[in-house]
C-alpha cells in the first residue's frame, strides 16, 4: 500500500489544522508544513517559527518546506530546523505564485536547469549527511518538455524523495497532470518519488497504485502520493483508502466544529478566524450538491460568528451531498482536474 503524504498550503494546513486532521481522521504518514521564506541573513518570521515548532507538531511526522533562492539562506535554515529535531527538510521548488516566480524562488527556479545544478550542488555539499533533504517540485516554467533538463539534474543529488507534481508553473492546477511525463522518468529515476497531482478519491489514488504496481512489475516503484486539495476536499481520504471508511456528514461536521473551536480559540477576532473557515469551504463545497448554493452564500457572505454559523447550521441540516466516493462537482470557485 502506498504511503500517504499531506501537501503544504499555505495559510491552510497549520499546526492547527494538522493536529485536527490527525485526531479525527489520520492516515497521513506526513505533513509538509507550509513554506518558510526566510530573509536573507536567515531570519524566520514568527508565524513561520511557531508553526514549526516541535512541541506544535508533536505525535505526527512533519516535514518543514523552505523556499529560497540562496544556498546559503537554504543551509542556514535547514540546519536551525535539524537543531530543533527535524530529520528531514523540503525545498520548495513547486511555488506558482508570481510573487514568488518573479523572484526566482518556487518554480522561478525551474526557469534555469543549470542555475538549479549550482544551487543543489552548494546545499548538498555544505549539508552532507546532517540532514535529508527532499524536493517538491513542478515539471517547468512554461513547457512540459522542460522536464528532461530538470530531471537529469535531479538524478545527480541525493535527494532523500522527489516529490513531482508534473504540471507546468504556467498550467498553475489548469488541466490534467501529464501524467505520462512522471511515468516515462519514473522508469528510470535515481529518486525516490512520490506523485503529486489529481487524486481526489480513493478510486484515484488505487488506480495510480495499481498503474505503478503493473508498469514496475513490481510494488512500490513509486512509493507514496501527496494530496493537497483532494484531502482538503475530503478529510476522511486517506483513512478511506487504507481501511475504507469514508467521510459522513456526521464527520465532516465534527472536523468543522472542532477547527472552528481551536481557530477561535487561537485567532484574534472573528475576520481571522471566518477567514480560515471560508476557505475550506471553497473544498468542501465540491463535497455538495448545486442545490446548496444559497446556503454557501450565506457562508461567504458572513461577516459575524452568528451568520456564519446560522448558514453552516443550514447546510449540515438540509444540505444535499454527494455519495461518498464520488468525484467532485466543480463549482464557480473551484475546478478540480
Amino acid at each position: 500500500m502506498l504511503s500517504l503524504y499531506t501537501a503544504p498550503l499555505e495559510g491552510v494546513t497549520g499546526h492547527i489544522f494538522r493536529h485536527v486532521h490527525q485526531a479525527h481522521f489520520g492516515g497521513a504518514d506526513k505533513y509538509f508544513l507550509p513554506f518558510i521564506a526566510p530573509h536573507g541573513d536567515g531570519k524566520i518570521k514568527n508565524r513561520e517559527r511557531r508553526d514549526c515548532d516541535p512541541a506544535l507538531n508533536s505525535g505526527i511526522t512533519a516535514v518543514p518546506q523552505i523556499l529560497t533562492n540562496a544556498p546559503e539562506v537554504f543551509v542556514m535554515t535547514a540546519r536551525y530546523l535539524a537543531n530543533l529535531g527535524y530529520r528531514e527538510i523540503n525545498l520548495n521548488l513547486g511555488c506558482p505564485s508570481p510573487t514568488v516566480v518573479t523572484k526566482h524562488k518556487g518554480a522561478g527556479l525551474l526557469e534555469d536547469p543549470a542555475a538549479l545544478d549550482r544551487f543543489l550542488d552548494g546545499i548538498f555539499d555544505a549539508l552532507r549527511d546532517e540532514v535529508s533533504v527532499s524536493v517538491k517540485t513542478r515539471i517547468g516554467l512554461h513547457d512540459p518538455a522542460e522536464a528532461a533538463a530538470l530531471f537529469t539534474v535531479f538524478d545527480k543529488y541525493p535527494i532523500a524523495e522527489l516529490i513531482v507534481h508534473p504540471r507546468t508553473r504556467d498550467e498553475l492546477y489548469r488541466g490534467l497532470p501529464h501524467r505520462e511525463i512522471f511515468e516515462s522518468y519514473a522508469a528510470g529515476s535515481r529518486c525516490p518519488l512520490v506523485y503529486n497531482g489529481g487524486l481526489y478519491t480513493v478510486s484515484d489514488i488505487a488506480a495510480f497504485e495499481e498503474a505503478a504496481r503493473l508498469r514496475a512489475g513490481r510494488q512500490g516503484a513509486v512509493a507514496a502520493v501527496m494530496c493537497g486539495r483532494g484531502l482538503l476536499r475530503n478529510p476522511a481520504l486517506f483513512r478511506a483508502y487504507r481501511d475504507g471508511a469514508d467521510l459522513t456528514p456526521d464527520a465532516l461536521s465534527a472536523f468543522h466544529d472542532a477547527l472552528y473551536e481551536a481557530y477561535s480559540a487561537e485567532l484574534s477576532g472573528p475576520a481571522a478566524v471566518l477567514g480560515h473557515m471560508k476557505e475550506l469551504w471553497i473544498y468542501w463545497e465540491t463535497l455538495l450538491t448545486a442545490d446548496c448554493r444559497k446556503a454557501m452564500k450565506g457562508i461567504r457572505k458572513a461577516k459575524r460568528t452568528a451568520d456564519y454559523e446560522a448558514a453552516v447550521r443550514e447546510i449540515f441540516r438540509n444540505g444535499e451531498w454527494l455519495p461518498a466516493g464520488a468525484p467532485p462537482r466543480q463549482t464557480d470557485k473551484l475546478v478540480l482536474t
